[in-house]
């Protein structure tokens, strides 16, 4: 006799509450008050009761009137210098890679263009009364009473510096929870890359923006080499080490695995972490001009 293999449908599978999403966040550490920057994967959750929205519901609830929920809404198809980008064009000749640089790829608009940073991220942003910053490759979006002022002013220069709301989220002492990702995505460690010694080096960036004629324009500028390759040898680095084993709660929410983690002790081990690894390194010190290709560069 044939045995027959059918797949599970949403009906097989647990659903996750909103209610229990908020216990789970409640368990882990998340408290009132607390400015919160969110990673996370809606998939690794399993199957949640309203989605994705239902998740950043349960993320303003648990952090309170108070506090504020932030993610990362970047946007690497908006520069013609991200790897994102450079995959789109890869199998294209010169001529139409040329033609979609100059009239196909959308402008960067903060208050329309998606994020590219997954459901959980862009329903965050689409919330009502959300504010998100004005980087055209590196933005981010929050919700709560000073999430205007954490939004606002971030330069073309500081995609993830100390200018950026990145450095902001870091005065404020945030916690980052992570869903059902890995370090690889602890954005935290990139302002590292803009602290850990006084000349990191530099590459060159470029945006298209919307201009005053409604046309398109391109925004030709320089900032710090972004280079995340490393993020989850030093995210395990941390969590061994005494400082990480204290500080970095674990827990479950719905089927997911999740850490709670203190943005500035993270950012500062990171740094001495590149003090070890990358100062002096001559290649990086050149801007990674030969490594370009290869390198997991924003």
């Amino acid at each position: 006799m044939q045995s027959q293999c059918t797949m599970p449908t949403a009906a097989d599978r647990p659903t996750v509450t909103q209610e229990q999403l908020v216990r789970g966040l409640r368990r882990l550490g998340v408290a009132s008050g607390q400015v919160l920057l969110v990673h996370a994967s809606l998939k690794s959750l399993g199957w949640v009761a309203g989605g994705a929205a239902a998740v950043v519901s349960a993320l303003h609830e648990a952090v309170g009137p108070d506090g504020h929920v932030v993610v990362p809404t970047g946007t690497e198809a908006n520069s013609k210098t991200s790897r994102v980008h450079r995959a789109r064009i890869a199998m294209m000749t010169r001529e139409e890679a040329e033609r979609y640089e100059q009239e196909e790829m959308p402008a960067f608009d903060s208050g329309t263009t998606p994020s590219g940073m997954g459901a959980i991220s862009e329903a965050l942003r689409t919330t009502a009364g959300a504010f998100r910053s004005s980087h055209p490759q590196s933005s981010f979006a929050a919700i709560g009473p000073r999430g205007a002022r954490l939004m606002a002013g971030h330069p073309l220069e500081s995609h993830l510096g100390p200018d950026s709301p990145l450095g902001k989220l870091f005065t404020e002492n945030a916690q980052v929870l992570m869903i059902g990702v890995g370090f690889e995505t602890f954005t935290g460690f990139h302002l590292a890359e803009y602290t850990y010694t006084q000349h990191p080096p530099m590459r060159k960036y470029a945006c298209v923006l919307p201009a005053a004629d409604g046309k398109r324009s391109w925004e030709y500028y320089e900032d710090v080499v972004l280079d995340d390759q490393e993020f989850e040898v030093i995210g395990k680095s941390l969590e061994e080490s005494p400082a990480g084993m204290a500080r970095i709660k674990h827990g479950g929410i719905g089927q997911a695995r999740c850490r709670l983690v203190p943005l500035r002790p993270a950012v500062k081990f990171a740094e001495e972490w590149l003090i070890m690894h990358r100062r002096g390194c001559p290649v990086l010190m050149r801007g990674c001009n030969l490594l370009q290709t290869h390198l997991r560069l924003i």
